[in-house]
């Protein structure tokens, strides 16, 4: 019953398994290529922010001398205090920075100050006095450290790990503000806090994360489709195996009966044949002794023709039931054959049925082979050529040399085989005649089979039949 678990071949149920994993593994594959693509991209959006943040320390280590020196000093000297207020000095300083940062990706720098947490300067002027907008950053500067974080002007859709549509990037980093050489036991005078702009920086993070996963999953799809070909080619081979496994074991089983029919045959045709012959004998007496009665002539005789005909069928039998080990020695092709012609003749006469064997003449076709065995295997070939044509026709004969073989072709213009009846001419026991075992073609392809050689049959029906048999020329 179609659906019986039970019933599903061990081969059948090892490919689905081997299917389920192709699929599994196409699952697996994708979330691979996603997973390898956000390492991948944080990892360069990691350095990409180490790379930004170092060059936010330099600038600032830079912005921390010029100031010091060409401002701190000079404005003491001059002024006795620092006063970010007065113009004067406020535009000094955004001169000093301004100078500094020049040419540098650096959107805006405040200086904090270092008891209020207040904006004293800043490139925009809009943030000078504001308090509480330093943060943490501004807490870890006064401890003598940088740090530096990523912030956005609106949330990330889906956060920063695969798809950031966040219209501006800004990285802030604070630096100390210190002292310099010989002033150093000063201190942390103020925070220096950098804004860098890494929008379009950003944007070029995502545009790589989408590439990076398009390129994994491309190559992880390629994997994919070669493990579906290999799956594919698994299937091909499972069923090829699974159906030449099916016709070995068919084979076998066939085999196994015809041992056993054989067995039970050889029995059975030897315990006739000798009453047979008997009958046959007893017979021939009979109609030696019958003098003028016809009658009982006539009857004797019908004895011996019938119980010919039947120690023909017990001997089809015992030939087709004992094994056929092949005697092999050097011997003639073409003798083998004109041996046939030449014991058929005066039946090949009596139908006129012209032999056409040119190709044989003048040739030696040399084979390691058992004469006997072949004689019979063309024999019933030729009988069954003659016995297909009833008004006369033709037989013709050919052998060709081919790399290690010899190939024989006999060809008759008889009444041909139907194509249902060619499926199973090789079949024991199989007959189209009123008279005959069925067995003549089966011990035909034993003998060729035990030879190591091939037999197959070409037929059209009214036209004609082709017999053709390959052999071996040394085993």
């Amino acid at each position: 019953m179609e659906g019986n678990s039970e019933n599903i071949r061990p081969d059948t149920k090892r490919f689905r398994l081997v299917k389920f994993f192709a699929y599994t593994s196409l699952g697996i594959l994708i979330i691979s290529s996603f997973v390898l693509s956000m390492v991948i991209s944080e990892r360069a959006t990691t350095v990409l922010m180490n790379n930004h943040e170092n060059d936010a320390v330099l600038i600032a280590e830079n912005l921390n001398h010029q100031v010091f020196h060409y401002f701190v000093l000079p404005v003491l000297r001059k002024y006795g205090a620092i006063k970010l207020r007065e113009k004067e000095q406020s535009d000094l300083m955004d001169k000093i920075v301004r100078n500094t940062i020049h040419s540098f990706n650096i959107e805006k720098v405040n200086i904090y100050d270092i008891h209020k947490g207040q904006i004293a300067y800043s490139t925009d002027r809009g943030l000078i006095g504001l308090t509480g907008i330093a943060g943490m950053g501004y807490k870890i500067a006064l401890e003598g450290k940088h740090s530096s974080r990523l912030t956005s002007r609106e949330p990330a859709i889906f956060g920063t790990w695969f798809m950031d549509f966040a219209k501006e990037k800004k990285l802030r980093t604070f630096i100390p503000f210190k002292a310099e050489p010989p002033f150093s036991y000063i201190g942390i005078l103020g925070v220096f806090e950098l804004t860098q702009d890494l929008t379009k920086e950003y944007e070029s993070m995502v545009k790589f994360r989408y590439l990076i996963f398009a390129v994994s999953l491309a190559i992880m799809f390629l994997i994919f489709l070669a493990l579906l070909l290999v799956v594919r080619k698994a299937e091909h081979t499972l069923r090829k195996r699974s159906q030449e496994q099916k016709l070995l074991e068919d084979q076998l089983n066939q085999a196994e009966r015809l041992a056993v029919l054989g067995e039970m045959v050889a029995g059975v045709s030897h315990e006739i044949k000798n009453p047979l012959g008997i009958i046959r004998s007893t017979a021939e007496l009979l109609a030696e002794k019958s003098g003028h009665d016809q009658s009982q002539e006539k009857l004797s005789n019908v004895i011996i023709e019938e119980s010919g005909r039947l120690n023909t069928i017990v001997t089809d039998f015992l030939d087709f039931a004992r094994p056929q080990v092949p005697n092999l020695q050097d011997c003639h092709l073409e003798e083998i054959i004109d041996r046939n012609l030449s014991f058929l003749r005066p039946e090949l006469d009596k139908k006129g049925i012209i032999i056409n064997n040119g190709n044989l003449h003048g040739r030696s076709f040399i084979i390691k082979a058992d004469p006997e065995l072949l004689y019979r295997a063309f024999l019933n070939i030729f009988i069954n050529a003659i016995q297909s044509m009833k008004d006369g026709g033709s037989i013709s004969i050919e052998i060709e040399e081919e790399k290690e073989d010899y190939r024989v072709e006999i060809q008759d213009t008889g009444i041909g085989i139907s194509a249902e009846n060619g499926k199973k001419i090789f079949n024991p026991f199989f007959t189209t005649k009123e008279k005959g075992s069925g067995l003549g073609l089966s011990i035909v392809k034993k003998i060729i089979d035990g030879h190591k050689g091939s037999i197959w049959i070409e037929s059209e029906e009214e036209v004609g039949t082709s017999v053709f048999v390959t052999l071996p020329r040394k085993l």
